[in-house]
């Protein structure tokens, strides 16, 4: 699954990409930016495919030709991978190759994921991924070789905000003085975590949230749902396909989630102290990558409330499980403590960052909600 056909939406992106193709207007160096589930990373794939397929049409590529051919297995030889990984047993820093297997067949069966799941997929799921310095001389090393195929050497760089600073430098280098026939495709969610003068060197192309209707569309016809199902689905799927995808399977995380959200909630209310220091050690149990992700659903969870009192059904975004605990719990977030809330979260989200500790995070996050609930 790596053509435009492939892509959910995203019809004004496509045609530019395709455009520029055409008109033999390629950068070498493109910054693809958009927030997550909105197909940046087959956008850049597919984009790849199109440059080195030999039989192009007006809007895909082929599909049959050698170099489609070993597209649909990510094994063409002048195109290159950089990801976060995580480092194995030995401690040494590691190398995407080293992962390139696991990337290639996670990747080929569907490049609509995230960093959790990558982690998942490589087994290290309590792991800190990272693009590490040493990756730095591995594109340097790809790229002075001679290109396979007498076309463009590419590198797609998922997630380049996840470099480290020396390997941001080595990078900063290659865009400043690029080969000859190279093309870089950074895919990222941060930008403003990336080197100014790497973001300066790139031709940004900024990736909207997918289209409501072609997230139904995605899952009547592929998955086959009823329109009513499917237009719920995608309502609150809020311009994620990954999110929609997961609705499908009834995410056992996500209810994972909503019971602590609303356990956190009710312990807090009510002031019990010691149940609250077990939640925040049941939290502390879980993956990073997971409390991370738990923090991200109580931030949707408290906006999600907060819009609750305004009456307007049409911009809720919760399941019917939750908006049943809002019309209770609702009232409890107004503007009195709504700032104070999500400020609390977005320091709990920095302190694992950077490694605090988590029992110390999360039990100190609860207590602040005792006050701030009664706001």
């Amino acid at each position: 699954m790596s053509y435009f056909r492939d892509i959910v939406g995203q019809q004004a992106v496509k045609a530019k990409l395709i455009r520029e193709v055409q008109e033999g207007k390629i950068p070498h160096a493109r910054l693809i930016c958009g927030p997550e589930g909105s197909g940046k990373l087959p956008l850049a794939i597919a984009c790849a495919r199109y440059i080195y397929c030999y039989n192009r049409s007006a809007t895909d590529a082929c599909g049959v030709c050698p170099s489609c051919v070993k597209f649909n297995k990510l094994v063409h030889p002048d195109l290159h991978f950089i990801f976060p990984v995580v480092k194995k047993k030995s401690g040494k820093d590691v190398v995407c190759d080293d992962y390139i297997k696991e990337w290639r067949d996670f990747t080929g069966a569907n490049p609509y994921f995230k960093l959790n799941h990558w982690l998942e997929e490589m087994g290290t799921e309590n792991g800190q991924a990272v693009i590490y310095t040493k990756e730095s001389d591995e594109i340097v090393r790809k790229l002075s070789l001679k290109s396979s195929e007498g076309g463009y050497k590419s590198v797609i760089i998922w997630l380049p905000e996840k470099m480290k600073t020396e390997c941001a430098n080595k990078l900063l280098k290659l865009l400043e003085e690029p080969p000859a026939m190279t093309l870089f495709l950074l895919v990222t969610e941060k930008p403003d975590e990336l080197l100014t003068t790497i973001v300066s060197r790139t031709q940004c192309l900024a990736v909207p949230k997918t289209e409501t209707e072609a997230i139904l569309e995605m899952l009547v016809g592929k998955y086959g749902l009823e329109e009513a199902t499917a237009r719920v689905i995608a309502h609150q799927a809020n311009g994620d396909v990954i999110k929609a995808i997961e609705a499908l399977h009834l995410n056992e995380e996500k209810k994972l989630f909503f019971d602590l959200f609303v356990s956190l909630m009710r312990l807090s209310y009510q002031r019990k102290i010691k149940e609250m220091k077990l939640w925040s050690e049941q939290v502390s149990s879980m993956g990073r990558e997971r409390q991370k992700n738990l923090l991200d659903y109580c931030q949707r969870m408290i906006r999600e409330n907060f819009i609750f009192n305004f009456r307007r059904p049409e911009i809720v975004y919760m399941n019917n499980e939750e908006q049943q605990f809002a019309a209770r719990f609702a009232p409890f977030i107004n503007e009195r403590n709504i700032e104070g809330i999500l400020y609390e979260i977005s320091e709990a989200q920095r302190h694992i960052e950077q490694n605090v500790n988590v029992r110390i995070v999360f039990f100190d996050f609860a207590l602040k909600m005792i006050v701030l609930l009664k706001q």
